[in-house]
């Protein structure tokens, strides 16, 4: 890959090229828009760079959208769309985010923690302390015409907890968020990107009608929808491999069996 320095001059030429045919709708994954200074885990992207990462996909014809029209426009056969996701519901996205997706004419899924109304990131173990979307700033989103989906409650491992307790992940979340907004969320997004096969289900029996992964590799289907994390380095030449990358994957079709039992993790960050 590239050196960040040297992908910035081929920002021109990389918008000429095309995508590869996706099997796939593309997916992005966002969670800190802020100063990336201090960032051990690779999550944040300056509200900068996002503006320059979404010009570079208006540039080839891409609009950004949430999970649920993105899903919505490719079984109506509508294309020129890629999904913005935002993980972890950080207080951020409002003052930061908001006014560049704005600006783009371009909308998300922005995944929160109803459980931990402003909190914050103490499930990092490194790096600053970032607050959380509160209650009130959840419904401002909502409000802002952004879709709200959940990250369960507290960002735990789903795999490790007992049935009870990933039932109240998945629908007491659900439940939450759908009294604070106004409408019951579509979407599910996994902590850590770890999933299993008993946590897929529980998603989808909760009522959700997708949930989202990073690599959810033999477990793909609408309830394990695989995504490209975005990071600050990211710019050009990157994106077009990343892009690039996602088309050539070579997935199962979505609804096909499994033998995988144990939990899939997700490679890089989180």
């Amino acid at each position: 890959m590239a050196a960040d320095s040297s992908a910035h001059c081929a920002d021109a030429p990389s918008s000429r090229l095309r995508p590869h045919t996706r099997r796939q709708p593309w997916i992005l994954t966002y969670h800190s828009v802020t100063d990336p200074s201090d960032d051990p885990y690779g999550i944040t992207v300056s509200p900068e760079r996002l503006d320059e990462q979404l010009s570079w996909l208006r540039s080839r014809r891409l609009t950004g959208v949430g999970v649920s029209e993105l899903l919505r426009a490719g079984a109506s056969g509508r294309r020129g769309l890629v999904g913005l996701t935002f993980d972890d519901g950080y207080a951020d996205f409002l003052g930061e985010a908001l006014p560049v997706l704005r600006k783009h004419g371009c909308r998300a899924t922005v995944f929160v923690l109803p459980g931990r109304p402003g909190g914050d990131n103490a499930w990092d173990p490194l790096g600053p302390r970032k607050p959380l979307l509160t209650h009130a700033e959840t419904r401002r989103v909502a409000d802002a015409g952004m879709e709200v989906g959940s990250h369960g409650l507290y960002h735990q491992d789903l795999t490790a907890l007992s049935d009870e307790e990933l039932r109240r992940e998945t629908v007491d979340s659900r439940e939450l968020i759908g009294e604070l907004t106004g409408a019951l969320p579509e979407g599910f997004c996994y902590p850590y990107g770890i999933l299993d096969r008993r946590v897929t289900e529980a998603s989808r029996t909760a009522g959700y009608g997708y949930a989202c992964a990073l690599a959810p590799g033999p477990l793909l289907s609408r309830f394990a929808l695989p995504r490209t994390h975005i990071s600050q380095a990211d710019r050009g030449v990157r994106l077009w491999a990343k892009d690039l990358r996602h088309g050539l994957r070579q997935v199962a079709a979505p609804g096909t069996g499994s033998r995988v039992t144990g939990p899939v993790r997700a490679g890089g960050p989180r």
